[in-house]
């Protein structure tokens, strides 16, 4: 390719409509979760601790589950969230769900209701949405005291003394695992009310960027795994051998990574073979 032809193509790569790029990133992106391109993700340690955790409880046990993200966030936590109800299901283990962020809540019931409907779980008997209620901080050290303070009713109003699966559900003390699925600081104040006053046992999962903040609390033992961003989730899936969105996902996260990665060196490029013309031509550089 002679000089004045790798000029030409600088230049129509420096020129590209950015319609055209967004275009060719949701091409790469849907592509691999159409096809079903993603295999097993080797879990890292963090991510078997979690799973252990889980697999821990015997049938039985309580699961206490954490909604606290939104819609914003989902993509990220639903595969954990669909992984672990399945692994507490298998064991028949006793799932309490509730949340802290109201709009979030309702994914969080949904995935609920679908996965215990895969193994015949009953709504009142083996799993329970006790709902919302506002001020998390309040919230969680009324926990620790009595639970139906705070919570005296399900979603629906149901008191939770006519439900068997809370009959006899006080407070952390007969919680046996709290799972928390985060997007903010929320999980700040689970460790530092409900693992630190109340010595609470939990495991958290968290969107990829809030995962470094959680990890002094798994190094320092506070809490007992931890799951990070559609990785994470990716990773759950393969111990518990159900691909999901989380295993389909990565494949398309990975290769929309490496074509923004490839922009980037292509319009760094673009800038240096044509900024020489600009000058040439009396525009700034």
């Amino acid at each position: 390719m002679d000089k004045g032809a790798r000029r030409s193509f600088w230049e129509v790569m420096d020129d590209m409509d950015r319609r055209i790029i967004f275009l060719i990133l949701l091409v790469v992106v849907t592509l691999p979760l159409i096809i079903s391109v993603g295999g097993e993700i080797p879990p890292t340690a963090p991510v078997i601790s979690a799973h252990e955790s889980v697999e821990a409880l015997e049938a039985g046990d309580y699961l206490m589950v954490s909604i606290d993200f939104d819609a914003t966030s989902a993509p990220e936590l639903m595969p954990m969230l669909r992984s672990v109800l399945r692994q507490a299901f298998a064991k028949d283990v006793k799932v309490i769900m509730l949340g802290h962020i109201a709009i979030g809540l309702p994914l969080g019931h949904t995935a609920l209701e679908q996965v215990a409907a895969e193994y015949d779980a009953e709504y009142g008997v083996d799993y329970v949405n006790l709902g919302y209620r506002p001020g998390y901080i309040a919230v969680m050290i009324a926990m620790g005291r009595e639970i139906e303070d705070i919570f005296g009713t399900d979603y629906q109003g149901t008191p939770i003394r006519d439900m068997e699966v809370t009959r006899d559900i006080h407070s952390y003390a007969d919680i046996d695992l709290l799972f928390g699925f985060e997007h903010g600081a929320v999980i700040d104040y689970w460790v530092r009310y409900a693992q630190a006053r109340f010595n609470q046992k939990m495991t958290f999962g968290t969107t990829a960027v809030m995962a470094p903040d959680a990890y002094p609390y798994l190094q320092s033992g506070q809490i007992e795994g931890l799951i990070g961003g559609l990785k994470g989730a990716a990773e759950y899936e393969t111990l518990i051998g159900q691909p999901g969105l989380g295993t389909r996902g990565m494949p398309a996260q990975q290769w929309g990574h490496l074509l923004v990665i490839g922009f980037i060196v292509l319009g760094n490029l673009g800038y240096y073979f044509t900024k020489g013309k600009r000058k040439r031509s009396g525009e700034t550089a």
